[in-house]
């Protein structure tokens, strides 16, 4: 017998592991490169401009971690009226309503009558956008009931768990014209707004190579047990393994690349390594016949995953949330002239570096942010500092919604953006289970990322 997996054998692993993992039987027919046939007309959802609106009307869905970030900075943008909140969790639906109080402003309505009470909140009010910062679970049932109510979804990462899920968003955008935007922050940070300025400049050349990835010990939150992010998270350690959670790392570096605007990903291959370090944090931190001890956790604590775009460029992907590492997101972009590295910033451009064969770093690497600052962050910069939220990145991407939205403007970031980065979740775990083998990224435009225009932040 060959060594070889046929198609057909390679499908059968692929359906197998798939139905361990939890994943639907769709999602294994977008790995054939078969497309659902959808109702709404494709691409349609890629620069839908809306009525420009002289006031903002949001609502929120969550006001756990995230939700207050946001709720914060849309605070401190013009043109915005804080309308509603829903969250189960009633000290933390009060918490947003003291904190918009506090600001001067009117207290919101809250919906806390359980989970789905958000539903009563789109029935009741006329809402322009809603902010969705919930358990992962969550993100495709509210963002399609906040587009079919007629507002547009921002949600938080990753958008969807499944490529189920991501085609649900696509249909719902395109079917309603709504913008679903997924709150992929780190794509306003002002290096990664630098790392795009460079690029779109011209200064690294052709754009070949891409690394990006999430390292983040985030052992502790198994400690947070009846509410908190841990609360949840910590059971999708048991159920899946691959990529978790991709998007912080991958979002900035697909807009490097322009990937669904001139290009997109094509297929993927991922591996893990074992599963040690949540099993070993237990029963460092929890007593005997404590339930996190008993966990079986099965995803790995480092998957590395790697993709190459139609276009043939490459790209490597990491996510640890777990082992003893420093924090690192790699930010690396490689040219034909030169390549960008993150954490450390570092640069090393062929005539433009003093020393092209070692990295220029350290304060001499600061002359590239006085010289090369995005035009966005330039503007902001004052504001992003004053208002903060992860260095001032949670400020410029909420300000620039609210722009956006205000002047009818389509979004920087749309769904099939939200679709493809996610999707690395799903195919993942398929991969993984079949020993690495490749698996297809469905192409969530339909064709239309052979038109679609590069993003555009100066409009």
């Amino acid at each position: 017998m060959s060594q070889d997996l046929s198609r057909r054998d390679l499908m059968a692993g692929a359906a197998a592991a798939a139905l361990a993992a939890g994943l639907p039987a769709s999602a294994l027919a977008q790995n054939t490169g078969q497309t659902p046939r959808l109702r709404s007309a494709p691409g349609s959802a890629y620069d839908v401009r809306t009525p420009k609106l002289e006031k903002v009307r949001l609502g929120f869905i969550g006001m756990g971690a995230r939700g207050p970030s946001h709720l914060d900075a849309s605070m401190n943008c013009e043109g915005v009226e804080i309308v509603a909140i829903a969250d189960p969790h009633v000290p933390s639906a009060n918490k947003g309503a003291k904190m918009t109080t506090n600001k001067g402003r009117p207290a919101p309505k809250l919906y806390t009558n359980g989970d789905r009470d958000y539903e009563r909140m789109l029935g009741e009010n006329k809402l322009d956008a809603v902010f969705i910062s919930t358990p992962w679970d969550w993100h495709v049932p509210q963002a399609v009931a906040c587009m079919k109510a007629g507002a547009h979804a921002l949600v938080e990462v990753p958008a969807a768990l499944t490529l189920e899920g991501c085609w649900e968003l696509v249909e719902t955008a395109e079917a309603t014209q709504r913008h679903c935007m997924m709150l992929e922050n780190v794509n306003y940070g002002r290096e990664e707004l630098m790392v795009l300025n460079m690029c779109r400049l011209g200064l690294f050349g052709e754009l070949l190579h891409g690394e990006a990835a999430y390292i983040h010990d985030l052992r502790w939150q198994m400690k947070e047990i009846e509410h908190g992010t841990g609360s949840w998270r910590t059971y999708h350690y048991t159920k899946h393994n691959g990529n978790l959670y991709p998007t912080h790392g991958l979002g900035p570096v697909a807009w490097y690349m322009d990937i669904n605007r001139g290009d997109r990903l094509d297929f993927m291959s991922s591996v893990s390594c074992p599963a040690r370090a949540r099993a070993i944090y237990a029963k460092q931190e929890f007593p005997e016949g404590h339930e996190r001890r008993s966990l079986r956790f099965t995803c790995g604590d480092l998957n590395t995953s790697i993709a190459q775009t139609v276009r043939g460029k490459t790209l490597m992907i990491q996510w640890d949330e777990q082992l003893p590492r420093p924090y690192t997101r790699h930010n690396l972009i490689q040219g034909t002239r030169g390549v960008w590295g993150g954490f450390p910033a570092r640069v090393a451009i062929e005539g433009v570096t003093k020393e092209f064969e070692s990295w220029t770093q350290g304060a001499a690497v600061g002359e590239f942010f006085t010289k090369y600052d995005h035009p966005l962050w330039k503007k902001l910069e004052v504001e992003a500092k004053r208002h903060g939220g992860h260095g001032g990145m949670d400020f410029v991407m909420v300000w620039r919604i609210i722009y956006c939205l205000r002047n009818g403007l389509p979004l920087d970031q749309d769904v099939y953006d939200a679709a493809a980065w996610s999707a690395v979740t799903p195919l993942s775990e398929i991969s993984v289970a079949n020993r690495g083998r490749s698996v297809d990224f469905p192409d969530f435009t339909r064709g239309k990322w052979r038109t679609m225009k590069p993003v555009d932040l100066n409009n």
